[in-house]
């Protein structure tokens, strides 16, 4: 099944579905570190979070806010209802991205992303010899600060693809802040202990997945295991099909589809900044033999510049400071993908004890 042909590193996985049954070898997982690549697995029983509540001043506000607590300190995920997005803008949305993949490869490639840069329309960046590459294709798009958009690799097919996205990462920015806010809440910290340090300018990217039909998804990751470098992360998923999975306790669930709710999780940043009490989940996309999957995830991370640190108040003498503080920097995501490709998380690199 797998091919032995030199990879053509600038070749979609589109193209090699398209194409045939032969799976290059780059793509195919010797090692599986965190188990087997398997959809086999028991549904997640995923925490759902009303945000409706947690914005309002109602007698229920004190429930959701535990119940966000405990999502955040078992799961490191939940997914949002009631959080103010039209569903016919998520459906546009993911219709949009749909469209874009439908097009012709030539006009996709006038979006293509550089070599050396993340941006645009592409795929895995080879950055080491034995890279194992996902089976994936995205549009990687910078959406927050607006002033650092790169509006070359915004498709203007189809016509609405822009101001629905402009109008989505507006919505998603609010929906953000409320639940920064109440994340310190749920810990009884001032409002703003999170926000504080995730500043006016937040640095937020949006990726469109697109991930084609694989004939062998058992050896193949959609998105290999990881957990995100972002404060927080909201991912809209397929309306069809599965594909997300989530570990805990050394076991892997796959995430239930919840139509128009988005899935939440906090990074690497919001567990530093909580001193470990929220978890920075451990995820992976799986592929599979029949159907096409789309998802849209928008990574929110603090402004450039901005001190990470965990917040005082969390720190005593029953619960030492587990991280360093660290400053964010510009070219934040190459690092992080580094990291990734290598199999090793950001976090490592700031934490005072070792695991």
């Amino acid at each position: 099944m797998a091919g032995d042909s030199e990879l053509d590193p600038y070749r979609m996985v589109q193209e090699l579905a398209e194409d045939g049954d032969e799976i290059p070898e780059r793509f195919i997982c010797k090692d599986t570190p965190y188990g087997l690549i398997t959809a086999s697995l028991p549904l997640m029983d995923i925490p759902v979070i009303d945000l409706s509540r947690l914005s309002s001043s109602s007698a229920t506000t004190d429930e959701e806010l535990e119940k966000l607590q405990s999502a955040l300190s078992s799961w490191g995920c939940f997914q949002v209802i009631n959080h103010g997005i039209e569903f016919c803008l998520l459906d546009e949305l993911r219709e949009n991205g749909r469209q874009f993949l439908k097009l012709p490869m030539k006009d996709k490639q006038k979006y293509a992303r550089a070599a050396s840069e993340i941006e645009g329309y592409g795929n895995d960046m080879i950055l080491y010899e034995n890279q194992t590459l996902d089976w994936t294709d995205r549009i990687y798009l910078l959406v927050s600060p607006e002033d650092g958009r790169k509006l070359q690799y915004w498709p203007e097919d189809p016509k609405s693809f822009r101001v629905v996205l402009e109008e989505y990462t507006t919505r998603v920015k609010m929906i953000v802040e409320t639940l920064l806010k109440s994340m310190a809440k749920a810990l009884n910290l001032p409002d703003n202990s999170f926000l504080n340090q995730y500043g006016e300018r937040p640095v937020m990217y949006t990726r469109y997945n697109f991930y084609p039909p694989c004939p062998r998804p058992d050896l193949v990751h959609g998105v290999k295991p990881h957990a995100d470098g972002s404060a927080i992360t909201v991912l809209q998923q397929d309306e069809e099909v599965e594909g997300l999975q989530f570990l805990k306790d050394n076991q892997w669930f796959r995430v239930p589809i919840r139509p128009h709710a988005l899935i939440v999780n906090v990074g690497d940043e919001i567990e530093v900044m909580s001193n470990g009490i929220f978890k920075s989940p451990l995820h992976r996309a799986l592929t599979n033999s029949a159907k096409e999957r789309i998802s849209v995830a928008t990574f929110c991370s603090p402004e450039v510049g901005k001190e990470i640190g965990s917040v005082e108040e969390l720190i005593n003498d029953k619960n030492p400071r587990l991280y360093k503080t660290y400053k964010t920097v510009k070219d934040y995501p190459e690092i992080f993908f580094k990291y990734y490709q290598q199999g090793k998380r950001p976090i490592d690199a700031v934490k005072l004890y070792s695991s």
